[in-house]
């Protein structure tokens, strides 16, 4: 048995304790007599602003609402910040310090100022900043958060995947996925500031479904996902949130708050932890979305996710919609440029399920243009929306970019998946390969063939070179290039590429200049070469992944002279739609290539078209 421990309390203790009933007591004449509070002691607020994000997580767990938050008109708006303020009110305030030990910046401290007289109550509500309530230079520090009172879990589940060595060997979807477990101790990380919904370009209600996670109630965590806020015309709402749950650029991790002293919430993990949960055929009766039929007619050309996500929107709204896609299935970039290891068809498949089930119809072979003329579209439906994405490739034009073994990326990554889906033939497999670029176009490329090579002959011979200088100003996702290392690929950031270089008709390799400067002082593309310095890779086959472009052949010219194009891109109002009243746009033709964007499009589409049939309506 383990010993007692315990001091025995003195018999004459209560006896001993009446001297102090003799003693004068300590009193301090305030303000006429200062005394030094405790090191550690806990007074009045200061707020470091250029820390300070206004992310609110203060105000949220005051115990007595001692904290507001104030929009400040002079703070700049700016991405992973609010020009919001915390004003303390010193009339409720416990001085209990969790607001300092919860800042997720670390800019909220306590002083050792304990004395504030005033016969203004207003005295006592003030908005902290560095010189605190009495604006003096170097306040004595008091309180401030440690390792033992900080109350942020600053480190996210790691979530499983298949190890480099392994997921090269097949294209199955190397990330596991969290288990319930897993999910809801992450979604217990989240301190609900919604810097994140203000970052995603949907504006996706992310705090809430997080929420609904950590409350195990997945129904609920759906209907956020899938109709945001329903009040308010399904703001915030996303379609694709199975796809984006794997592959979107997730840039509301980058303005999480928990990102300024730790790991960012892992936000598109517990994204797909919703969808992956809850079966397809329970969609219907979770959602229980019943419009009320307009008999308007929508055509929509392309069915990318902007495309998708527009007919989506506008069959909540009542609307009959079809969409019209030239290849023989739909999902654009979704199905035919993203590999099937970060995006397994039967996840796309799902989500578009669901948006067929809603009665939009997808016609899919049918090329506008050849198969079906524009005109008849502006004939046979009310308005049109086109989000025909990113088709065409670009070259650099370098001599030996004419040789048939010098490929375009999304032609081959769309002759992959195909083959992958025995529906095509098998793409040549080259025992050496160059990628030109350095996006997570080029990433795909690289890995997919990385797969490919190591399937044919056992081992990775993937080089990467790309003018950016090193992997921080390459546009490829960070962890892309860190597990396409792990994969074998090798890479070679800050070379242009002067030729292809052709022996006996076969291509050995790319010659190659050391870039110096990308872009210069006001950011333009403005590469700058050090000739001097060359180098070789060299492969037998080369890809070129340097962007892509529009194709507008489907236009006629007579609308093409109507509607303003700026660097290749269709102008639209915030609504997109174009100079011709009927006629929107929206995705890679009107944003550049971002799924999440193309969500966004397809939902401001809707609400524009919804909007501008309603006033043909009255007018």
């Amino acid at each position: 048995m383990k010993k007692n421990t315990t001091a025995e309390k003195d018999f004459f203790a209560p006896i001993k304790a009446w001297k102090f009933l003799f003693k004068k007591p300590v009193t301090i004449k305030v303000p006429y007599v200062k005394r030094e509070a405790a090191e550690r002691y806990r007074g009045f607020h200061i707020n470091d602003w250029e820390k300070c994000i206004g992310c609110g997580t203060c105000a949220k767990i005051c115990p007595t609402d001692a904290i507001k938050m104030e929009e400040i008109r002079e703070i700049p708006q700016k991405y992973g910040e609010k020009p919001q303020r915390p004003v303390i009110d010193y009339g409720r305030c416990s001085f209990c310090a969790m607001c300092v030990d919860i800042c997720t910046t670390g800019s909220l401290k306590m002083t050792r100022e304990y004395v504030h007289i005033s016969k203004d109550p207003e005295d006592f509500i003030f908005i902290p900043t560095e010189k605190g309530i009495h604006g003096i230079e170097n306040v004595p520090i008091g309180w401030t958060r440690d390792e033992n009172s900080d109350l942020l879990e600053l480190e996210r589940v790691e979530m499983e995947m298949l190890q480099g060595s392994e997921r090269v060997k097949s294209f199955i979807e190397y990330v596991k996925g969290y288990s319930k477990e897993q999910a809801m101790h992450e979604a217990a990380r989240c301190v609900e500031c919604a810097i994140c919904t203000d970052r995603c370009p949907e504006h996706m209600q992310i705090p809430e479904y997080i929420k609904s996670i950590w409350k195990d109630d997945l129904n609920e965590a759906l209907r956020w996902l899938m109709k945001g806020k329903e009040s308010e015309n399904y703001f915030g709402a996303n379609p694709f949130s199975g796809v984006c749950g794997r592959v979107c650029t997730h840039k509301c991790e980058e303005a999480c708050s928990l990102n300024n002293r730790g790991e960012a919430i892992a936000i598109r993990w517990l994204k797909r932890y919703i969808v992956d949960n809850i079966p397809e055929e329970d969609y219907g009766k979770i959602l229980d979305i019943k419009p009320s039929p307009k008999n308007k007619k929508v055509a929509i050309v392309g069915s990318g996710p902007a495309g998708l996500s527009a007919a989506y929107f506008l069959a909540t709204m009542g609307y009959e919609v079809d969409v019209y896609e030239s290849l023989g299935k739909p999902g654009g970039v979704m199905r035919y440029g993203i590999p099937s290891y970060r995006l397994p068809d039967e996840i796309l498949d799902k989500d578009i399920a669901f948006i067929q089930a809603l009665g939009v119809k997808i016609f899919v072979g049918v090329a506008v243009g050849k198969d079906i003329k524009f005109e008849e579209l502006k004939e046979k439906y009310d308005a049109v929306f086109v989000s025909t994405g990113f088709s065409l490739g670009r070259s650099t034009g370098i001599p030996g970019t004419e040789h048939p073994d010098v490929v375009q990326a999304l032609p081959l990554l769309r002759e992959i998946r195909d083959y992958l889906r025995n529906g095509g033939a098998k793409p040549k497999v080259p025992k050496s390969l160059v990628v030109i670029g350095g996006g997570n176009v080029a990433m795909d490329v690289a890995r997919s063939i990385a797969r490919l090579q190591m399937q044919e002959y056992g081992k990775v011979d993937v080089k990467v070179t790309s003018l950016e200088r090193n992997y921080e100003e390459m546009p490829a996702d960070m962890e892309e290039i860190e597990e396409g290392l792990e994969e074998g690929v090798k890479f070679y950031p800050g070379w242009g590429p002067i030729k292809v270089k052709v022996e006996n008709d076969k291509v050995i390799g790319v010659e190659l200049k050391k870039c110096v400067q990308v872009f210069d002082e006001n950011g333009k593309f403005s590469p700058q070469f050090n000739e001097n310095e060359k180098t070789f890779l060299n492969g037998e086959m080369v890809v070129e992944a340097i962007g892509q472009a529009p194709d507008y052949s489907y236009l006629p010219e007579d609308i093409k002279n109507k509607i303003e194009f700026i660097r290749g891109r269709l102008l639209t109002n915030e609504y997109r739609q174009t100079s011709i009243k009927w006629l929107f746009a929206g995705g890679d033709i009107v944003n550049g290539p971002d799924i999440i964007h193309g969500v966004a499009d397809g939902y401001w589409a809707a609400r524009g078209i919804d909007e501008y049939l309603s006033q043909k309506k009255e007018g």
